[in-house]
Parts: structure tokens; sequence; C-alpha cells
């Protein structure tokens, strides 16, 4: 019996919603998977989420938040959770954090395969020839990866994996949880049609430009302007709150604050349309959310996810986030059109991604890494089409 393995830095709704579709995926197979986190806590989600009564096993390495552990003590402790759980088989996510490569280590030096989860792609940031030339070795200690869609699986090519060592899947949420038939009779809290963008309140996510198009929105719309709702919390908040004043929208904008998952539920039943303008985004999985929920999108086009998810003129359109002026006529467009039927090709294209979708993938991942042969894996698994 095969042992599969997932290590998180901390997991939330989105990882538990995989690892349940993983699990059933892997009880098909005869295999056994564990979940495993560095910390139930850690400084950039504050998300909640219960991890009782999992149906399969769940380990966290270390009982205090993540940024306060010492480099030795996560290595220690990294280790001593591997050698409990012993998995064959250990998918990794990422490999900037050093328990991420403490665990990597630990596969290596214990001759088990270890397959790369992966959201990041080339132009998240600027790129430095020695650090690539780094990341190349470090690749070649994994034997598959797992990315979210096609940017991210250019990046491993570029930097040497084989292209049937990669599978795309990763990026998905619990699309039920968000499905418009659970969640369309929650009361609407706002009581107005409005647009909706669900962020940390951070400068690569572009809200204060986001205010000044939705500004110039409302003096094109006049009486018939949707509202704006920001859901969020972070070191931008008084930096928004000025910026919201000084265009006189205290009435039209609405900021909720940080949300869990199932408070944020009424404002994905109820909004006319999903915004996301971020200046850089791995992925993005608040489209996944919103389109899950029923939702066309505004979609920034340096968003990770804008090519796997939006289909122009579909279910929403792409934008040049340094730009204000397009995002503004999208705005009329997206208010004044047929937004409706948008929202239900999003919801038709999204249901692609789902935690089934990862799950099948991560076993083929898995495949790949114990028996090194896309032949046999394909014998395997029934057959896999390159994405």
């Amino acid at each position: 019996m095969r042992h599969l393995a997932v290590l998180f830095t901390n997991y939330g709704p989105y990882h538990l919603a995989r690892l349940e579709g993983l699990y059933h995926q892997t009880q098909r197979l005869g295999w056994t998977v564990s979940a495993i986190e560095l910390a139930r806590s850690e400084a950039d989600y504050a998300w909640k989420a219960s991890v009782e009564h999992l149906p399969y096993p769940f380990f966290t390495v270390c009982s205090k938040p993540l940024q306060s552990v010492k480099l030795p003590e996560l290595v220690s402790q990294v280790y001593r959770q591997l050698n409990q759980v012993q998995p064959d088989v250990l998918a990794i996510a990422g490999y900037a954090n050093p328990g991420m490569l403490a665990a990597l280590s630990w596969t290596v030096s214990h001759r088990k395969a270890a397959i790369l989860i992966s959201a990041t792609k080339e132009d998240d940031t600027a790129r430095q020839t020695w650090q690539e030339w780094l990341k190349r070795g470090l690749l070649t200690q994994y034997r598959a990866a797992l990315v979210g869609g096609q940017p991210q699986k250019r990046y491993l090519l570029r930097l040497g994996m084989p292209e049937e060592r990669i599978f795309t899947g990763y990026n998905v949420v619990g699309n039920a949880t968000f499905h418009p038939d659970r969640i369309g009779s929650l009361p609407n809290p706002v009581g107005q049609p409005f647009f909706l963008s669900v962020n940390r309140f951070v400068p690569k996510k572009n809200l204060l430009r986001l205010l000044m198009a939705y500004a110039d929105y409302c003096e094109h719309a006049g009486d018939q302007a949707w509202h704006l709702v920001l859901c969020g919390d972070g070191v931008e908040r008084s930096k928004i709150e000025q910026k919201i004043q000084a265009l006189n929208l205290t009435a039209q904008v609405h900021l909720p604050g940080f949300l869990q998952q199932e408070a944020l539920l009424p404002y994905y039943a109820h909004a006319g349309c999903f915004v996301h303008a971020s200046l850089q985004e791995q992925w993005g999985l608040v489209v996944n959310e919103a389109m899950a929920a029923g939702l066309p999108v505004l979609l920034s086009r340096t968003c990770g996810c804008y090519e796997d998810l939006l289909m122009e003129g579909v279910n929403g359109w792409g934008f040049d986030p340094n730009q204000v002026e397009p995002l503004t006529q999208l705005m009329l467009k997206m208010s004044q059109g047929d937004a409706r039927s948008m929202g239900q090709a999003a919801l038709a294209h999204i249901q692609k991604f789902s935690p089934d979708y990862f799950a099948q993938e991560l076993v083929g991942a898995a495949q790949t890494a114990l028996c090194g042969s896309t032949k046999d894996v394909f014998q395997a698994v029934g057959g896999r089409s390159k994405s």
C-alpha cells in the first residue's frame, strides 16, 4: 500500500477541500494519504479551518506560530514528524520556506519520492541568473511537480523540468461551498447591486487604483452605479479609507473587513461581478471562489489564473492593472450588460478546476514520481491528456 503525504505551510479551507478529493481518489487506489502542515497559524493568512474529525491522519509540525520557530527547531521538528509519518511520496508546497527545504532534504536522505507543488510563474518578480541556476539544481531533487496552470508550467519547463513530469491542477477550491444553489438564499449584506473584491490590503493588490477607476465609473453611471465592496484588511487600510473619503465614495464603498469563508458567502451570493485588480498575483484563488459562485469577473492580466480561468468576452474581461480608464469602461460594460449570462459561463468553466481535478493530477504526479515512466503512469491511472 502506497502512502502519499501532502505538506503545506498551514491548512485553510482550500487545502482541506483538496485533501478531501485526494482522500477519495487514493481510497479507490488502495493508497493511504496524510496531511501535514508546518504550523496551525502563520502571519500572511489568518484563515481558520477545523481539522477535527478528518477521515485521514493530520499532523502539525510546530505547536507555535510559524514565525516564532527558530530555524534549527523547525528543521528538527520537520525531520521528527516525517520520521513518524514515513510517506512513500511527499508533495511539498514550494521551496522558499526553510521547512519545505528541510522536508525535501528528508526525502533525499531517506530515498523517498518528492513532488514539488508550485504556484510560481516567471514574471512574479525580477529573476536573478544565479538564483535561477540554483533553482535548476534544486529541481533535480523532485521527481514530479504539480502546478496551477499554463504560466506556472512554462516556468518549470524553462528551469529544465521535463514536461511529462509536470502536472496542472494545484490551484482549486471547494467549488460546492460557493455554488449559487447553496448560497443563494443568504441575505444580501449590502441591499444594492455591487462589485466585489476580496484581498489583503497590501500594495500589490492595487486597491487604490481600483478606487480611482470606480470613482470614474460612478461619474459615468450616475444613479445607476453599483456599489463596491472591498473585503479584507491589511497595512494599506488607512490609505484606502483616506482615498475613499477623498473621492467622496463613503456612501458607495463598503469595507466589511477580513472575513472567514462562511462570512464571505453572502457577498459572493449577491455580487453582480467580481473584480481582481492585482499588479502581481501567482494565481488568485478568490477568482475561483467568485466563479464557483456564478459571478463574472474583471481580471488583471498579470494574475496567474488569467490564462486558465478567463475566457475573454465569455465569462468576463481582462485589463491592464496599471491603467485606470480601461477598468472604468469594463465596469460600465459589465453593469450595463448581460452579467448574468457571463456568470453562468463562469460557473460552468470553473467546474473543471475542482478538488477532484487536483486529486487526479496529484495522483498522476505521484505515480510518475514512483515509477518514473510516463508509459507506466498512463497504464496505472488510465491515461491523462497533457494540458
